[in-house]
């Protein structure tokens, strides 16, 4: 155990200490149970003490929250979480990256922002490139983010219409089953991308330019023969394309529109002979001009927290599945003999 010390932050604002603290001492009680610090409020100064290098990491940790706070960020449990997070990894020089640009403004007034650097380089990559795919488990923001900057584009008319689109894999020859047309029988699988939208542009004005045609939302066989010209593309659950799906919907690509895909690798639900096309795109793409690969891991979670650990639980999982997978190659006295 290393050598016991204390440092004191003295805090200029009591809105930033109050902002700081949270509701009944939740954040630096997180703080100290993660670092296994003290903290002590006394006035406008706090007292962290416990052992060096932990009581480094911990006034690090409460610094980073105090310059969020003075730049008007609101301090919640997924924030405090984060940082600790990137104080352990000797990362919170990044911290400032979390108090950026609002990319949205939803139907209710609420900012819409990236909270990790993880989902600061993916809005950035989106901004820069003409398609950009983003990779990573549930909860990172992928599609949610996606909507965001399409709604963004919308709105400042550098595109004239949102494109939003999904594999029905699921469906197969249940979608037979499902009540109504084909629009109702298919509105499930897309039921995730309407959530988004009507978040950003509220249940009236989305059927207004839904009417219009301003918005459409449908399944991807949609989007086969079709020239896609000034539209935001979104392209969500793509690890349930196959690879000549992927291929067909990346040459939809029209001039002065912007193409984004999302999807999970570790959740395809397409039959086992079928590869990916997501898995594929990211593969043969990769050194491709104006084309962006963003990985986002279980660090760029901002669910709840026991969605961060669920992820980290079945990678754990996954890896020990791959380290006890026995070889596939034939043992010699199986092998036919040649005449």
């Amino acid at each position: 155990m290393g050598k016991e010390t204390e440092k004191i932050i003295s805090v200029e604002r009591v809105e930033d200490l109050i902002s700081i603290f949270g509701s009944f001492d939740e954040n630096m009680k997180r703080i100290e149970e993660d670092l296994s610090v003290r903290i002590v409020n006394r006035g406008n100064e706090l007292k962290i003490s416990g052992a060096e290098e932990a009581v480094d990491k911990a006034a690090r940790a409460v610094e980073g929250l105090l310059s969020l706070s003075a730049k008007g960020e609101t301090i919640d449990e997924q924030t405090v979480r984060y940082l600790i997070t990137l104080v352990k990894e000797g990362q919170d020089d990044q911290v400032l990256q979390m108090a950026k640009d609002v990319v949205c403004i939803t139907a209710k007034g609420k900012p819409i922002k990236a909270k990790t650097v993880g989902q600061q380089n993916y809005m950035k990559a989106i901004e820069k490139n003409t398609i950009t795919l983003g990779v990573g488990p549930a909860g990172t923001g992928k599609t949610y983010l996606a909507v965001a900057a399409a709604v963004a584009a919308f709105r400042q008319r550098t595109v004239n219409r949102i494109i939003l689109t999904r594999p029905a894999v699921e469906a197969g020859e249940r979608l037979g089953f499902l009540p109504g047309d084909l629009q109702n029988k298919v509105d499930p699988y897309l039921r995730p991308l309407y959530d988004a939208l009507y978040d950003m542009l509220g249940a009236e004005t989305f059927q207004k330019y839904q009417e219009r045609g301003s918005i459409e939302v449908a399944p991807l066989a949609y989007m086969r023969g079709r020239t896609l010209d000034d539209s935001f593309i979104i392209l969500d659950e793509a690890q349930n394309t196959t690879r000549e799906q992927m291929k067909m919907f990346l040459t939809r690509l029209g001039f002065g529109s912007k193409i984004v895909i999302t999807g999970d690798v570790t959740q395809i639900d397409l039959p086992g002979d079928k590869v990916s096309g997501l898995k594929d795109a990211v593969r043969v793409l990769e050194d491709v001009k104006d084309i962006a690969i963003c990985k986002l891991t279980s660090a760029d979670v901002v669910r709840h927290a026991l969605v961060q650990e669920i992820i980290n639980a079945y990678e754990r999982a996954a890896k020990k599945a791959d380290v006890k997978k026995p070889s596939t190659r034939p043992s010699g006295r199986f092998q036919r003999k040649k005449i």
